[in-house]
């Protein structure tokens, strides 16, 4: 029977119970929601000034970006607490699910920039064209870009499945604003006809976005492995003591990463012994893999017997 070495944490907590990735994370979250009420006040108010119904539209879009801005922090919060008896290896994928309800936001973006292609292919909405609406168009298009850039940079060096799905549906508002400019131009150059085909190929490209979000939130969820096992083999092998190493598991979000394995060591080592052995395996392998946030090593003794590798699995 094998002797489990004690699990390692790697979390670091800052003062008020939030460690420093989520503060930051958060503090994204909030920068973004302020500069999308900002673009979506915008565009609703010349919207509205102009009796241009695309423009209001494309407005409340943007404020449809800040509602997944506040379900990002709503699952960030739900994430931050800590482990407890109901959920003992915490709630992190309370993160994950909420990237999924933005990946399905971003379909009902699709879905609704369908719909309002058919509507302006009807004839029903037509865009009063100033040049005042297309000076706002651009300038909220390059405030929706540096949200987008930002965002992302900072979800993929955070580790974040919030940030990352919340940048695309930024970069889907962007989209959609472009939907918007190409058909005011095309309507400025008498082809209103190529707004709602503009539209539909926007479209195509958003739903290929929210698939993507979704694909990568249902990794987590379902609990795809995370490392290469053959690589976390060669890390823990390069300990010395170590025989052998098997049944290597992750699993997790990108940024906390659960990795349980078993070694051999040999029959006559102490439990002392072993249990330092597994504590300096766990110590390699959160130094070498960048997420891991626990390290849970499965102690086995090397059997003598002739042919005992052949039993191991």
């Amino acid at each position: 029977m094998g002797v489990e070495g004690g699990g390692c944490s790697n979390q670091g907590v800052a003062s008020g119970g939030l460690d420093l990735r989520t503060r930051e994370v958060r503090w994204v979250l909030w920068a973004v929601l302020g500069l999308n009420l900002l673009v979506a006040l915008a565009k609703l108010v010349y919207g509205v000034a102009t009796d241009s119904l695309s423009m209001q539209a494309d407005g409340f879009h943007s404020l449809f970006d800040g509602v997944s801005n506040i379900v990002g922090l709503a699952g960030l919060w739900l994430a931050a607490a800590p482990p407890d008896d109901i959920h003992p290896y915490g709630h992190k994928k309370y993160e994950t699910l909420a990237a999924a309800s933005i990946g399905a936001m971003l379909l009902g973006t699709c879905l609704y920039l369908l719909w309002t292609s058919y509507a302006h292919w009807l004839g029903s909405v037509r865009p009063q064209v100033t040049r005042a609406s297309f000076v706002i168009m651009l300038v909220t298009m390059a405030i929706n870009y540096g949200v987008m850039r930002w965002e992302r940079g900072k979800g993929r060096e955070l580790r974040s499945e919030i940030l990352v799905a919340d940048s695309h549906h930024t970069g889907s508002d962007l989209l959609t604003s472009c939907s918007v400019l190409a058909g005011l131009v095309a309507v400025k150059l008498g082809y209103p006809a190529m707004d709602p085909l503009v539209a539909v190929v926007i479209a195509a490209i958003i739903a290929r976005t929210a698939w993507l979000v979704l694909a990568e939130a249902s990794q987590s969820l379902t609990d795809r492995a995370r490392l290469d096992p053959e690589e976390v083999r060669s890390v823990v092998l390069r300990s010395a003591g170590v025989l052998d190493c098997h049944t290597i598991r992750t699993r997790g979000l990108p940024h906390h990463i659960f990795v349980d394995l078993a070694i051999h060591v040999p029959s006559g080592m102490t439990v002392g012994e072993s249990h330092d052995l597994a504590h300096g395996v766990e110590q390699s392998i959160m130094e070498r893999f960048e997420g891991v946030a626990e390290v849970i090593v499965h102690v086995e003794p090397e059997r003598d017997t002739e042919g005992a590798g052949d039993a191991r699995p």
